[in-house]
């Protein structure tokens, strides 16, 4: 479980489950941020919760309206001025700088790239979000971005699978409908995530939405077709599979959270994320696990099976010693928002 929680510091309720259960990271929202020295403290405290796995510390971060992280970070453009500029150098250089600051505060995932396919006539939800409405042109940069943040240590958990850019709703308020039929889904709405997986990419998010013509009755996140049928066995995704938050308005319409997280990990997923702040609602959700766990309704070998992943994948970005001392004063503010990080801001703005 990747948990939220309210706060400038870890709250005592928090430190309390990490003893008892362990957990699997925590997702920083604006409420959690004051300053840049802050958010590397709290980093650093929250990995201090591990027992013998790290925690993902995780934030939203793509640019635009969806950043954790505003000044005196790097504030990013919508990745739409990206995608238009069509220049890889340039999404290199973005995803480098982007990188830079997130590891200088101690977040070691990014909840990015969006690899949604913009949709003109579609709920704002994604819009500028999405790199471009060509499946190739988002494959090509969300590739870039992708193999750059985690050549520069940091894991990238592409988004939202199987594509969230022609949804008419909010699934933060209701479950969207996307009706399309398989060819299409497959060749335009998931070519983008074939690309991530053949960029070895940490992560891919699940999107509440139902898709009829794949599954006829579990939105993406809950269906054993379209986690382990299409992104496991079909497009050979090895890394996680991570739920789109668990508490939104499309899943509790149906599902109690404490449901939809046994059913999630069930069909499949690895990581349920939990981004509201009732540390009593995590515990509820952990105990509904290991009842189901306990009376055979969620399998022990599925649940091994998704801790595998995750050490594997921790593996890969948070192997090493005990976390370090964070960076501070002018170390700290000589890694943010610089002079060469603006200037590749300015050039995506430009577009």
């Amino acid at each position: 479980m990747v948990a939220g929680f309210d706060g400038y510091v870890v709250p005592i309720e928090l430190r309390a489950l990490a003893r008892e259960w362990d957990l699997g990271g925590v997702v920083l929202f604006g409420r959690n941020v004051e300053a840049p020295e802050q958010v590397a403290e709290l980093a650093f405290e929250a990995q201090e919760l591990a027992h013998d796995v790290p925690l993902w510390i995780g934030v939203d971060q793509e640019g635009g309206r969806v950043a954790r992280l505003r000044a005196p970070f790097t504030e990013w453009p919508p990745m739409e001025g990206l995608g238009r500029q069509r220049d890889d150098g340039l999404a290199g250089r973005f995803a480098a700088a982007l990188a830079d600051e997130l590891s200088a505060v101690g977040v070691s995932l990014d909840f990015a790239p969006v690899l949604d396919i913009r949709h003109d006539g579609a709920d704002p939800v994604i819009g500028d979000r999405a790199l471009s409405s060509d499946p190739a042109t988002v494959g090509r940069i969300g590739a870039v971005i992708i193999e750059t943040l985690q050549r520069n240590g940091i894991a990238a958990c592409a988004k939202h699978f199987p594509g969230h850019g022609d949804a008419r709703a909010d699934s933060h308020a209701e479950l969207p409908v996307i009706e399309h039929p398989p060819e299409r889904l497959r060749e335009q709405d998931m070519a983008p995530f074939r690309a991530a997986v053949g960029a070895n990419v940490a992560g891919v998010m699940t999107a509440h939405i139902l898709y009829p013509a794949l599954d006829v009755e579990q939105p993406a996140t809950l269906s054993r077709t379209i986690v382990r049928d299409l992104l496991r066995d079909e497009i050979g995704h090895r890394g996680l599979v991570v739920t789109d938050d668990l508490e939104m308005g499309a899943i509790t319409q149906t599902h109690t959270v404490e449901q939809a997280a046994v059913a999630a990990l069930d069909v499949g997923c690895d990581t349920a994320l939990l981004c509201g702040t009732s540390v009593e609602r995590h515990v509820s959700v952990l105990e509904a696990i290991i009842r189901a766990v306990e009376a055979k309704t969620l399998a022990v070998r599925t649940v091994e099976d998704a801790l595998a992943r995750q050490r594997r994948v921790k593996g890969r970005f948070l192997a090493g010693a005990r976390p370090r001392r964070p960076l501070s004063g002018t170390a700290l503010q000589a890694r943010l928002g610089t002079s060469a990080h603006q200037a590749v801001a300015e050039e995506i703005a430009r577009a």
